[in-house]
């Protein structure tokens, strides 16, 4: 596996309640499957070595006695793999129901269950005492090794504890002090039976647990072969990540299932640093144990990673593709209409070319004023024709801005530009970046001062991505007054055009959004031919799905370019080749690191996802920095 994920199982198996033999056997097949699919910790429910219902039989010297030879050789059969399994262990009269934590050969650590569930259908403490009572180190039968709750597991690559069942569902369960302390991933050997609804809230437990301590949760559960006199077990297994699933098994099964996923710990790792509050909370006056967990050593080889890489990871899909873009649209519209609200405006001005980024711009600020009660005809929407400006774009906006019921005006640039160009000595025939930057900022001078004329505000129209790559001219379309997709990334633009054209409006406004969707993306600063357009924007900037799938990776999980290069490649394999990546990924880290000096200096504007580029919010980095260890 690459350093920075860590491949977790949980499984649960068959039991042979009261076998312990049998349930042995169980276990160990179930290893060798899970060895092959280079598993690096796997854990099993608890006291699988017995079974869980086993009753007044686990206080029995005979039952104790052989789960902890079974739990011997068990390990004995370990090899670089850790194993997790559950068994009851007699420490001088008191009985702890343990996890066992199996590797290399040995018994590296007992962890005893702390919260002991007493009540309706569960009564543990008639046989088991709490983690509290164990004394810490353990020599019996041939193994010395901790006995508490409070280990840390290393694996050099990355760490684990492990809770039980009962420890979860505390108001304060014990992994949220293991995760303080260092632990990157919680491991829960558990015999939660089966109820109706249970299994939603016990989902919804698990994931809101990995999501507050921005870890890796694994959950195994007892299933079928326990006893069915009162409570029925479901083999429920699951792998979460920071309030995520990763991968569930299948329930009520008669061999059980197993739930295998890669935790991305370099990205847990990163989000914890992120969050201040995370580290505000006290640690223990007695440091954890830590127990490490020597690992083998491997031949580097590529290995594709079980967790699917999204091409579009900020464009969301699913079930819930419908909602989440719903939300995001309430929240730009609601970050206008409080704007305009708050400075007594209701003239939001917008410059409409016909591309996507206006158009959503423009839809959204429609939205706004419908919201506040607000008449169409407030919002100012200005065509601005000019060199570069093509029949189809220029036809979509008038069409755009009639079936809206804006206020509609048309203001050429061309005579203005030329003037300018006269006026400095620019000659019109060399189409270099002064000729395309002063269409711009005469585009944007004609915004603000119309603006000024009616009260009211710039909408920005520019979106994340050109932000990233400081595709904007400086003091250009770079400048607004309230800028609404300031972090919607150009991936995820279309997706919002389409959805608001479709449910918010409907019959020609969505028959406009369709063209502008298929029209080239194009910055019209160049002239064209023919009335067509010559000018492609990813011809210059490269792709916008590869750039945003860097600035998604970068952001979120502190990726460098040799971890973003190999997410792409399995994220685009069969799309893009290794030499097209290394091109992309070299122009994209130049100009993030080139433009810092145009994001630090933008307007306000709403943050819609988890990543935003405001140097007031989430992303502060000097504009002279060099780039030469990225590079390198």
């Amino acid at each position: 596996m690459p350093s920075d994920f860590a491949r977790i199982a949980a499984a649960s198996v068959r039991v042979h309640l009261g076998d312990v033999e049998k349930n042995k056997q169980e276990i160990l097949a179930r290893m060798r499957v899970l060895e092959a699919q280079g598993v690096q910790v796997a854990v099993f429910p608890e006291l699988c070595v017995t079974g869980y219902t086993l009753g007044d039989l686990l206080a029995h010297e005979t039952v104790q006695r052989a789960a902890f030879t079974a739990v011997k050789e068990i390990a004995a059969q370990t090899g670089d793999m850790a194993v997790i399994v559950g068994l009851p262990v007699n420490q001088r009269g008191r009985l702890f129901n343990c996890a066992a934590v199996l590797q290399g050969g040995l018994v590296r650590g007992l962890v005893p269950k702390t919260y002991l569930p007493n009540g309706n259908e569960f009564y543990e403490t008639r046989w088991f005492v709490s983690a509290a009572q164990a004394d810490r180190d353990f020599n019996q039968d041939g193994v010395r090794c901790p006995l508490a709750a409070d280990l840390l597991f290393d694996r050099g690559d990355f760490s684990f504890a492990v809770e039980i069942c009962e420890d979860l569902w505390t108001p304060i369960p014990p992994s949220s002090q293991y995760a303080v302390e260092g632990a990157d991933i919680i491991l829960n050997p558990s015999a939660s039976n089966a109820l109706v609804s249970k299994q939603a809230y016990r989902r919804e437990l698990l994931t809101q647990q990995s999501g507050r301590l921005y870890a890796g949760y694994a959950y195994a559960c007892a299933g079928f072969g326990e006893s069915t006199s009162d409570l029925v077990f479901c083999g429920y297994t699951g792998v979460f990540e920071n309030g995520r699933i990763l991968a569930e098994g299948q329930r009520f099964t008669l061999t059980g299932d197993n739930a295998v996923a890669d935790i991305d710990v370099q990205r847990l790792r990163y989000q914890r640093q992120r969050n201040g509050s995370f580290h505000q909370m006290e640690r223990r006056k007695i440091p954890m144990t830590l127990v490490p967990l020597p690992m083998a050593e491997h031949t580097a080889e590529k290995q594709q990673l079980l967790r699917p890489i999204a091409p579009l990871p900020f464009v969301p899909g699913g079930a819930l593709r419908e909602e989440h873009l719903e939300e995001i649209v309430r929240i730009q519209c609601t970050g206008l209409a409080t704007r305009l609200s708050a400075i007594r405006c209701e003239h939001p001005v917008v410059g409409v070319s016909g591309g996507l980024d206006s158009t959503l711009a423009l839809l959204v600020g429609v939205r706004a004023l419908d919201m506040l009660g607000l008449p169409h005809t407030g919002l100012i929407a200005i065509t601005m024709p000019g060199m570069g400006t093509g029949k189809r774009t220029k036809s979509n906006a008038d069409r755009l801005m009639e079936t809206l019921g804006v206020t509609a005006l048309e203001i050429s640039i061309e005579k203005a530009v030329r003037q300018h160009f006269a006026d400095i000595g620019q000659d019109e025939a060399k189409h270099d970046v002064t000729y395309e930057n002063s269409q711009a900022r005469e585009r944007t001078q004609i915004l603000m001062d119309v603006a000024n004329k009616v009260g009211g505000i710039v909408l920005g129209t520019g979106d994340m991505s050109e932000a990233a790559l400081g595709f904007s001219t400086y003091n250009g379309d770079h400048m607004s007054m309230y800028n609404v997709n300031c972090s919607v990334p150009k991936t995820l633009v279309k997706s919002l055009v389409q959805y608001l054209s479709e449910h918010d409006f409907g019959g020609a406004v969505r028959d406009v959004c369709r063209d502008v969707i298929a029209t080239p993306i194009s910055p019209e600063l160049l002239p064209v031919t023919d009335g067509e357009l010559c000018q492609r924007t990813e011809d210059i900037v490269g792709d916008y799905t590869l750039n945003d799938f860097f600035l998604y990776h970068m952001l979120d999980s502190g990726s460098g370019p040799d971890r973003l290069k190999r997410l792409a490649l399995q994220a685009f394999d069969g799309v893009y080749g290794e030499a097209e990546i290394d091109t992309r990924l070299s122009a994209f880290t130049r100009r993030f690191f080139a433009q810092q000096y145009k994001r630090n200096c933008v307007p306000d504007g709403p943050k819609v996802g988890s990543i935003s580029l405001s140097p007031r919010g989430d992303w502060r980095m000097p504009s002279d920095m060099s780039d030469a260890l990225w590079r390198k």
